[in-house]
């Protein structure tokens, strides 16, 4: 076992599950890169340590920094942890209707909480952050989405995992979020194996589902142009609230607690799955279950589960 100088070495490596038994085609195997294994428990440690890495070298990030950033979920939580563990304050600008764990992980790390408008969503968080950050240019401004340091580090070290430990991939399939896990592995995984189809999961516009976004709803993460994501998608699944939850509870029922942006992602490479004949889908497994439990998600009434998590924002 190997014994790492801080959680920063932890980061990556995370396995892939073979969760075939819930593909609704016999010949296409589905597997899932389990991202809740890293040590803030989600993908969004791989940014937020690529983020924090590359401001220090360019001379953005100083001893006793101060970081502001957008986020109501897994970046602002990778982001606190690693800035407790190297000395810097972060305030986290977040949407009032985030779920209890979220904030109480935050403050865990020792994160600010600067609240925004619930009915606004993240896109508002987004837009005071962009204002807030403008009145205070001796804070840093790292941006998930618009850091192209977001796809940079999936493509350094997500879709070279994805690639070595599954050289048979056919599809890759992920939530659009700030768009950098498609596109960092989606880029990686193209340039090295071109017949590979990199898809989309988002939710309908004007819906919410945790972990997912809508580029019809009126914010495309600056991002998205920057690594050509409209060239580079092969297409997109539309999976709504109510799915989301029934194949994030099959994945329960198979022992993997996971989030529900990743019970979306599986409902997205199912629907993938009923239109080729054959194949290996990849998708991921942004988070674990855990962040989750006070929605009722795994426990309520599916109907009731499913207006809940429409009334929180999770991403």
């Amino acid at each position: 076992m190997a014994v790492y100088s801080s959680v920063l070495e932890m980061i990556g490596n995370t396995p892939l599950l073979d969760v075939s038994r819930l593909s609704p085609n016999p010949n296409v195997r589905i597997l899932a890169k389990m991202e809740g294994q890293n040590p803030g428990g989600s993908v969004k440690d791989r940014i937020a340590r690529q983020m924090i890495l590359e401001a220090e070298v360019d001379g953005r990030l100083g001893p006793g920094a101060t970081l502001l950033e957008p986020s109501s979920g897994n970046t602002g939580i990778a982001l606190a942890m690693i800035c407790q563990e190297r000395g810097y304050s972060l305030k986290i600008m977040m949407p009032e209707s985030v779920s209890i764990e979220r904030r109480q992980m935050l403050e865990v790390f020792g994160a600010e909480l600067i609240l925004t408008p619930g009915p606004e969503g993240s896109n508002g968080a987004v837009k005071r952050a962009v204002a807030l950050a403008a009145e205070h240019p001796e804070w840093v401004f790292l941006y998930q989405y618009g850091n192209e340091a977001n796809p940079r580090a999936h493509y350094m070290t997500t879709g070279p995992e994805v690639l070595a430990d599954c050289p048979e991939i056919t599809h890759f399939v992920a939530g659009l979020g700030t768009s950098g896990t498609l596109l960092g592995v989606g880029r990686y995984l193209k340039e090295q194996k071109p017949d590979v189809k990199v898809l989309a999961v988002e939710p309908p516009s004007g819906e919410l589902v945790e972990g997912l976004r809508s580029l019809e709803d009126g914010y495309i993460p600056p991002v998205f142009d920057k690594w050509g994501g409209h060239d580079l998608l092969d297409g997109k699944s539309i999976v709504r609230p109510l799915e989301s939850l029934k194949w994030t509870r099959k994945l329960v029922s198979i022992g993997c607690f996971a989030g529900i942006s990743s019970g979306a992602a599986l409902a997205g490479a199912a629907k993938v799955a009923t239109r080729i004949e054959e194949g290996t889908i990849v998708f991921v497994v942004c988070d674990y279950g855990w962040k989750y439990l006070s929605t009722g998600a795994y426990t309520d009434d599916l109907s009731a589960a499913a207006d809940q998590i429409e009334k929180i924002v999770y991403f």
